[in-house]
């Protein structure tokens, strides 16, 4: 202890109190109790207490010390154009960015999930609706076709209803057919080959065609006046056109040399 009160000799400096800026006091008055909570009555395991103790005693330092600097006219306030650097380096506020922004795309990404998952089930719901309005109505129409078969009704309104309908939509298609008319391509091919028609047994022998006999050929139909043998005997086409063997070619090879 005499050894540290001697060191504490040699390096202390009297200087004036705008060189030192110390001041030391307890904490400040709680404005609940009105009393100065002492170091004795602060539990330190109480993390509240003992972060609230050290923050009435720097607002007690404070209010002791301000007054005290106005009147020594030492500025107090930080000016306008004041430039002081960020404790964290770019690059850390950059990956701080970066995190903050995915973040906030993967809570963008959640969100559309949700609302596409909202849209698949109402359109679940809308298509069981239309199911079940769809199976009322076929059971309303078989009902009302068993109350006629059993001669309890003889009202038939359910078939004007669906032939309404259905000559509505061949109306309807048949207008939009005469209204659209071909296209391009579709006039194209109808102009190079016809305007389509029955293509199935358009070959087919009918009753005129078998009884007329005009244009009979028998010369054609027994294979005559193609030569002496016919179509494939001697003197005819094929004979005349008929290739030369092996042998007769070499020959006349070694005549022309």
């Amino acid at each position: 202890q005499d050894g540290l009160k001697q060191c504490l000799a040699e390096f202390r400096q009297q200087l004036a109190w705008v060189e030192r800026l110390d001041v030391t006091l307890g904490p400040v008055a709680d404005p609940v109790s009105q009393s100065a909570s002492t170091s004795d009555a602060v539990d330190p395991e109480n993390d509240f207490q003992r972060e609230m103790s050290f923050y009435r005693q720097a607002q007690a330092a404070v209010l002791e010390a301000l007054p005290r600097l106005r009147k020594l006219q030492v500025p107090t306030r930080r000016p306008d154009d004041y430039f002081a650097e960020m404790a964290k380096s770019d690059q850390q506020m950059q990956k701080i960015r970066q995190k903050l922004k995915s973040k906030q795309e993967a809570m963008e990404r959640s969100e559309k999930a949700k609302q596409l998952r909202a849209m698949r089930k109402y359109g679940k719901k809308v298509q069981v609706e239309i199911l079940q309005r769809r199976q009322k109505e076929k059971k309303n129409m078989l009902n009302a076709v068993k109350k006629y078969q059993k001669g309890l009704s003889d009202k038939l309104d359910f078939l004007d209803e669906e032939q309404t309908s259905s000559q509505g939509n061949k109306k309807g298609n048949a207008s939009q057919r005469t209204k659209k008319g071909p296209n391009a391509k579709r006039r194209y091919k109808n102009q190079k080959f016809g305007f389509g028609g029955k293509k199935k047994g358009s070959k087919w022998n009918t009753k005129e065609s078998f009884n007329d006999v005009s244009s009979f050929q028998s010369k054609v139909a027994h294979n005559k006046g193609l030569g002496k043998g016919g179509r494939g005997g001697k003197g005819g086409k094929k004979a005349l056109n008929k290739r030369p063997g092996k042998r007769a070619r070499q020959k006349m090879k070694n005549r022309a040399r």
